[in-house]
């Protein structure tokens, strides 16, 4: 069967145009599915419906079309333009450039779903064993003799099912950032989120930041890893480097864990916890020496899960097992992307910006800073589906660490 979706606005009521398209439809054979059917408030407001086709080939479904297209229908049928790169890193002039949402391309008359969608991309098309497949490629991937879609004929955006089941259930949250939102029902919302990816088999990714161990949760954290409720951790030098300070001073940036205030030459405690991960050769190494005794790292190694600590220009050290090439960095993040189902961003603000811009607008993903900035952000950087939460980092690990043992 061959598949198609159209839109059709107008005054589609009083001017009959609704039952001519299904007649036109129908008398080509083609079943048609109402998706979305939204009536103008004022008899001078249009109306808007999009339907799913379906015919048992392709020239049927395009004789059905362009009969429709009369009466307003918006479509495309043609096949999506392919040109060639000619150097290493560079995408051709003209390449589509993606968004996170679900995209199609057209290639001799199919539809293919592109894969591993994310923004800011090229759609790189190849033939894999006579079947044509898709999928998002970075610039700095791009090597001479790809093939890229260009131009934006043959290319389509789908909005995702379950998104569309949610908008109602997620509008009271992510209308506006305020500290003044249901902190309790959102955190629970989050739980659920979790515990349905879970049982669809489905990752949970933790992207966090230093004021994790500073706020002295590191120990709900590292329960949450051991327990399974999160798959995989992206970080940055700090986070992980102030665990370890901990793990082994009982410090963070110097400052007694237990009695909240800072200690002589505290300052100088995540140095001497870096040089003694240095000096064993990594953060798994360290830990099987008994250097790092508990906490978020300890538990990374432990249960075991994946993680990607990503360098900044500011960077004590950094702990040897940072990459501190960015380009590298954001390619071992891709590489753990596949599977992950719900993102948690919690107290960071650069890491938060740049693991948004590699996810697909599918994983629910939830934004959690004291600073309603960061979340503003994130969503202004192309990060739509991202729900916000103003509050402290120490109070939601702990409250989602409460509902998950529940």
């Amino acid at each position: 069967m061959i598949t198609e979706r159209i839109s059709i606005e107008g005054h589609l009521i009083d001017e009959q145009t609704l039952n001519k398209v299904f007649s036109t439809l129908d008398a080509h054979g083609v079943r048609f599915q109402v998706k979305k059917f939204r009536i103008g408030e004022n008899s001078t407001d249009p109306s808007l419906i999009e339907l799913i086709l379906q015919a048992s080939n392709a020239h049927d479904l395009g004789q059905a079309l362009s009969a429709c297209r009369p009466f307003g229908a918006e479509f495309s049928i043609e096949n999506a333009e392919i040109a060639e790169a000619d150097v290493d890193g560079v995408l051709p002039e003209g390449f589509y450039s993606t968004t996170n949402f679900t995209t199609e391309v057209r290639i001799e008359d199919q539809w293919l779903e592109v894969e591993n969608i994310e923004m800011d991309c090229g759609i790189r098309v190849w033939k894999d064993h006579d079947r044509w497949r898709a999928e998002t490629r970075p610039m700095h991937a791009a090597r001479a003799r790809d093939q890229f879609v260009v131009g934006f004929d043959g290319v389509r955006v789908v909005p995702d099912e379950s998104e569309e089941r949610d908008e109602d259930e997620f509008r009271f949250m992510a209308n506006e950032v305020s500290s003044e939102r249901p902190k309790g029902r959102m955190i629970a919302h989050c739980a659920a989120a979790m515990r349905t990816a879970k049982e669809h088999g489905k990752k949970v990714l933790l992207v966090g930041g230093p004021a994790i161990i500073h706020s002295g949760c590191a120990g709900e954290l590292s329960e949450l890893i051991r327990l399974g409720w999160i798959d995989v951790l992206f970080a940055g030098n700090a986070l992980a480097a102030h665990d370890i300070e901990a793990a082994m001073l009982g410090t963070s940036l110097g400052v007694d864990l237990e009695q909240g205030r800072s200690v002589p030459h505290g300052h100088t405690h995540h140095l001497r916890a870096i040089n003694r991960v240095r000096r064993a050769g990594s953060i798994a190494a360290a830990v099987q020496q008994g250097l790092i005794p508990r906490g978020v790292m300890y538990t990374c190694v432990k249960q075991p899960i994946p993680f990607v600590l990503c360098g900044s220009i500011r960077d004590d050290g950094p702990l040897p097992d940072v990459i501190t090439d960015n380009v590298r960095a954001q390619d071992a993040m891709r590489a753990h992307l596949g599977g992950v189902g719900v993102a948690l961003m919690v107290a960071t603000t650069l890491h938060s910006v740049a693991t948004g811009n590699i996810l697909p607008a599918s994983v629910k993903t939830y934004c959690v800073d004291s600073d309603a900035d960061t979340v503003i952000k994130l969503t202004d950087r192309g990060t739509h589906q991202a729900v916000g939460l103003v509050t402290d980092c120490e109070f939601f690990v702990k409250q989602l660490l409460a509902l998950l043992r529940g």
